[in-house]
């Protein structure tokens, strides 16, 4: 990001959010325009999401439409989706005329169908063409995530005929680092490195050269496992191909990190109910609404482990220790489960859980569960039968800490995989049902044994 007064990089964008604030206050456009001009594409879309909505629609109408169209990729959905509402339709065709392919694909399935046609038919046909291919892909999987600037070159050839068809090109499209090779019937046999090309003799066949073993991807794989190939195969580019085994595009490493980003922001965000595109900065009605249906959630979930409560109210009623005492089952229980969920959901992203050793896990956090419940039964009962004096109640708190703790790691494990099988995310739901079980199980098992052992 270009230096402000000298200040370090993770001030910059405060310092600069302060002053656009200050100049939209007093409406100096000129000052906010030579600001935005020394700004890349990137830092305009960070600098638009770090404002309000007052001040990020007037920012937005300063920019010429080749600024508006090189920041739109960087703005997240929720915000670019706003920007795009307040955009007439001519400057919205003149926006999008330079934007990659992978790029206006993103930018169409936000639109309108009137609109996201509009701005289909001002493209040229070779582009509309390629764009339609890559749209009728969905958009999770390796083909909505692809480029169809992947070049292909035939077996028959030698080292010189590919310098002389690459001269021809004139310009490689980014991140190439290796070239596809196909039979006369477009069949992908392997790939040839920039490298070897420019190394060997010019006599000499590709054929000698091709690496045979070269990672290719199925059209059809969703994206979460393209990126787990890439992160395991140190890959900068991977031809894409179809059910007829033919090359018909190529993913390169920078659509990949974009996934990982969008896939850990996910993750974070879900934990709470949160969607990875919310702009923080959305009007208070459209928040609210958004966050309303996991606080219902939550709270049918707490009004069951209330009801669990409810069931031992004369038992807590004549031993007041009873209160005092049941949150720290629960909540140790919900921190154990915590702890595993978060490993599973992280295991299987990273593609090293699956059906055989699924079960592994869960027999592994069970022993876990159950070594956990001893050491800290033995802790929380020493603890509590010196504070309250009652050798029972610190034995019951003992037997309730092992249950729960062993039940919460268990479903700390179970959770997220029978989630995954039913297709619903377990990094958005998971938390939920999880927080649920403990709470039940910890109340449930610590006032339950009280009333059978001590009163």
């Amino acid at each position: 990001m270009t230096e402000i007064a000298g200040q370090s990089p993770e001030h910059e964008i405060e310092s600069l959010t302060a002053i656009v604030m200050q100049a939209v206050t007093a409406e100096d456009d000129v000052k906010l325009k030579g600001l935005i001009d020394k700004l890349h594409p990137s830092e305009v879309g960070l600098l638009l999401s770090s404002l309000p909505q007052k001040e990020r629609l007037y920012v937005w109408n300063l920019l010429n439409a080749t600024c508006k169209g090189e920041a739109l990729p960087f703005l997240s959905e929720d915000i670019r989706v706003g920007l795009l509402e307040e955009t007439d339709t001519a400057e919205l065709v003149s926006a999008t005329e330079h934007l990659d392919l992978d790029d206006l694909t993103d930018l169409m399935q936000d639109l309108p169908y009137k609109l996201s046609q509009t701005v289909l038919q001002s493209l040229e046909l070779q582009n509309r063409k390629q764009l339609e291919t890559v749209m009728s892909y969905p958009e999770d999987t390796a083909g909505g995530l692809m480029d169809l600037d992947a070049i292909s070159i035939r077996q028959d050839m030698n080292v010189g005929v590919v310098l002389n068809y690459l001269r021809k090109l004139g310009e490689l499209p980014p991140a190439t680092d290796k070239l596809m090779v196909v039979n006369r019937k477009d069949e992908f046999l392997g790939s040839l490195h920039i490298s070897s090309i420019l190394t060997s003799d010019i006599e000499r066949p590709i054929l000698e050269l091709i690496n045979k073993a070269a990672v290719a991807i199925p059209v059809d794989l969703p994206d979460t496992e393209v990126a787990a190939i890439f992160k395991d195969r140190d890959l900068l580019s991977a031809p894409v191909l179809n059910s007829e085994s033919k090359v018909i595009g190529r993913i390169t490493v920078d659509d990949v990190v974009d996934v990982i980003s969008e896939d850990a922001e996910e993750a974070l965000m879900g934990r709470d109910g949160l969607d990875d595109e919310f702009d923080i900065f959305s009007p208070v009605k459209k928040s609210t609404w958004r966050r309303s249906p996991w606080l219902a959630i939550h709270l049918v979930t707490s009004l069951i482990a209330i009801y669990v409560v409810s069931m031992f109210e004369k038992s807590i009623a004549q031993i007041v220790a009873l209160a005092i005492l049941m949150p720290l089952n629960a909540g140790m229980g919900g921190v154990a489960g915590s702890q595993t969920m978060t490993l599973v959901i992280r295991g299987m992203a990273l593609n090293r859980i699956n059906n055989s050793n699924a079960m592994w896990l869960v027999g592994r956090e069970a022993m876990v569960g159950m070594l956990n419940g001893i050491i800290w039964a033995l802790v929380v009962s020493a603890v509590t039968i010196f504070w309250f004096g009652n050798t029972k109640l610190g034995l019951v708190i003992a037997v309730a800490m092992i249950i729960n703790l062993f039940i919460a790691q268990v479903a700390g494990a179970v959770i997220p995989l029978a989630q995954k099988r039913m297709g619903i995310d377990p990094a958005l739901a998971g938390h939920v049902v999880l927080t649920a079980v403990t709470d039940v199980v910890g109340f449930l098992s610590f006032l339950g044994l009280a009333t059978l052992i001590l009163l």
